[in-house]
């Protein structure tokens, strides 16, 4: 089973996903599921208007004739009559309503039949099929249910508008966002992105099958609320036991809960995330995110290199040696950076260094780098 990562705002899993699906084709994929769900509401009306019309029209040419009314109608003319009959309109051939008892019935039967056609919807069928915009959330389900390896973002709020950049603008990943009360300013956003916005409670299972989690590559809970993305990433393991679930986690409280009920063995909360790093940054060094491997947790530190620390005048290949540590990154003043320096570099005052390290070592580092300050 994947497991469940609690992340901190600016932190979140590189996932790679197939190359994103050309959008000509994901809406010719979407106009049909739209279509198709228009047909599934309103094909009751519009089967009995079509069966009506041709049928009914067939049926009545036919009676018309056998009545010896003249003139006869026209097979193609059958159709158009009927509806004429339906609006109560008389067809031009008759002055009178005819004498006939088998056609007065169809005169008095045919605008009842009109009336449950429209009461039953074939009117808004063709209203909202040629006007989309006025099934908006109906037209973003259709696109969503067309998507396949994508990310779930529950929650667009300031966090989130960040996780779709990185993820939608930077990396290319195809994006599903879920939101219960979107601003007309997310609205924006989305849009111009081509983003589809599933609209509801994101811990409901209608919602994230709106959005496609069964076929989704991750679900990433960011919204501000500690218990909603617990519910939500919940309720997402339930119906999707392989999707990878991001959940952005302040207190350290739901740790245990989400370990207990969600058979984790790893769950890193906002705070004890950012701790390490609000230290790092009063120390003057820059921190990432504790990764535990293993049992053991290493970080990546960046610092300038401070008159009269110990690693002035030494090699970088010495202090990987001396220190157990990894020099991703030199910097030397007032050059490039040099990525996986020489082992005969030489680091000197003023250098900048990115270190990779067990978490520990890292802090002692930074700590003897700013008793020099």
């Amino acid at each position: 089973m994947q497991g469940v990562v609690a992340l901190p705002v600016e932190i979140l899993p590189i996932i790679y996903i197939p190359k994103r699906e050309p959008s000509w084709r994901r809406n010719l994929r979407a106009i049909w599921r739209d279509s198709s769900a228009l047909w599934r509401e309103f094909r009751r009306p519009i089967l009995v208007f079509v069966v009506t019309t041709i049928l009914g029209g067939f049926i009545y040419g036919e009676l018309h004739d056998a009545a010896g009314l003249t003139p006869p109608i026209a097979m193609i003319d059958r159709p158009y009559t009927i509806v004429q009959l339906m609006i109560l309109e008389a067809p031009v051939e008759y002055e009178t309503t005819p004498d006939v008892w088998y056609l007065i019935i169809w005169w008095y039967l045919l605008p009842i039949i009109f009336v449950f056609i429209v009461g039953n919807g074939a009117a808004d069928f063709v209203r909202l099929f040629f006007n989309r915009d006025e099934r908006r959330d109906a037209w973003r389900e259709a696109v969503a249910s067309t998507y396949r390896n994508h990310i779930i973002i529950l929650g667009v709020g300031h966090v989130g508008r960040r996780v779709v950049r990185v993820l939608h603008d930077l990396m290319g990943v195809d994006v599903v966002a879920i939101e219960q009360s979107p601003s007309p300013d997310l609205e924006a956003f989305l849009k111009e992105r081509r983003i589809p916005l599933i609209r509801g409670d994101g811990s409901q299972k209608l919602t994230l099958e709106k959005a496609g989690l069964q076929h989704a590559e991750a679900f990433v809970a960011c919204t501000g609320n500690d218990h909603t993305n617990l519910d939500a990433i919940m309720r997402a393991r339930s119906m999707n036991n392989h999707i990878r679930i991001v959940a952005r986690i302040w207190d350290d409280q739901f740790n245990t809960q989400i370990k207990e009920f969600m058979r984790v063995q790893s769950v890193i909360s906002s705070s004890n995330i950012s701790a390490p790093v609000f230290a790092g940054l009063a120390l003057g060094v820059e921190l990432t995110q504790t990764l535990h491997i293993s049992g053991v947790e290493y970080s990546t530190m960046r610092l300038t290199v401070n008159q009269g620390f110990f690693m002035d005048g030494k090699t970088v290949g010495d202090m990987q040696e001396e220190q157990d540590i990894d020099i991703v990154l030199h910097v030397e003043k007032g050059h490039s950076a040099d990525v996986k320096p020489s082992r005969s570099a030489l680091i000197n005052v003023g250098d900048i260094l990115v270190i990779f390290a067990q978490h520990e070592k890292v802090l002692q580092i930074a700590a003897r780098n700013r008793l020099l300050r």
